[in-house]
């Protein structure tokens, strides 16, 4: 079990869980517009502590298509695998006009996941 802390709230996940919809479980009204499938980056959050040092091929992708590679994550690509804290940048609360925060992700990673360390996927993005 990991730790998730998110708006002053902690609680414990199976290291498996989609950190998007942990934050969401905790009910935390994170963005979801594409449905956590690494395109939309509404689920993006920043990290206060145990920023993964490995990512997804799509986020990394996905992050330097948008210009936002380094300055945030996409909750969607991630999993619970140990303790963090983080803040999510997009929610319903803080975004007019947006009347859900999307479908809900499978509970597994999509598209397809496979981790590497950060240099490793930029490289495989190239």
């Amino acid at each position: 079990m990991s730790k998730l802390t998110v708006a002053g709230k902690t609680s414990e996940w199976s290291t498996d869980k989609r950190l998007v919809n942990a934050i969401e479980d905790m009910g935390v009204h994170i963005g979801h517009r594409c449905g956590g499938h690494a395109r939309c980056t509404t689920c993006r959050v920043t990290f206060v502590a145990g920023e993964p040092d490995t990512m997804t091929i799509a986020e990394y992708q996905k992050l330097s298509e948008r210009g936002l590679l380094g300055e945030y994550r996409l909750a969607c690509q991630i999993v619970c695998s140990h303790d963090m804290e983080v803040e999510p940048v997009m929610t319903l609360e803080n975004q007019e006009g947006w009347s859900d925060t999307g479908p809900r992700p499978a509970d597994v990673v999509e598209p397809k996941a496979e981790w590497l360390p950060k240099d490793e996927a930029a490289r495989a993005a190239a």
